[in-house]
């Protein structure tokens, strides 16, 4: 069964599309969950940097599923996974939408403090073009959600014959 991995940055609506995905029948995870994310030690390039917990991704990517699978994150490990996922999904918006997008939502405070959103637009500058250059797919995300969805649920079909 399908596994696709959604990333793009902080207010490119990967969350909103794992909730619509999830009521149209999809596993999903949000690697925003504390439980997925580990901490770079004093040995990584960045200490302290949140990545993903390797052991219980891979546990993840290998164990059986009878639905399609969703996976949303950015973190430096997610390359370790690429190979298995079937698809890549950049989700990408203008950096406007983005920055109202995080100023406003109710599920993660990530974005409101002045020196997250500079971080914010570091990140679109310089990490959204990597993304881009390992996605299989891009998707701008500014437009209407239930077209954003549709996009996913296709490249999941896609992969599935």
């Amino acid at each position: 069964m399908t596994a696709v991995l959604l990333t793009g940055m902080s207010g490119a609506g990967k969350s909103t599309v794992l909730i619509e995905l999830a009521c149209r029948g999809w596993s999903v995870v949000d690697t925003d969950m504390p439980e997925w994310i580990i901490h770079g030690d004093a040995s990584s390039e960045m200490p302290g940097e949140r990545l993903w917990n390797e052991a219980l991704m891979t546990r993840l990517l290998h164990a059986a599923r009878s639905t399609p699978l969703a996976v949303a994150g950015t973190v430096r490990n997610q390359g370790v996974f690429t190979d298995r996922f079937d698809a890549i999904v950049l989700h990408s918006a203008p950096i406007e939408i983005m920055l109202e997008r995080v100023a406003t939502r109710t599920t993660n405070p990530f974005g409101r403090a002045a020196e997250e959103r500079v971080a914010i637009r570091r990140d679109h500058a310089e990490v959204e073009p990597l993304l881009r250059a390992s996605a299989t797919h891009e998707c701008d995300t500014a437009r209407p959600l239930d077209d954003v969805v549709d996009l996913i649920v296709g490249i999941g079909m896609d992969q599935t014959g």
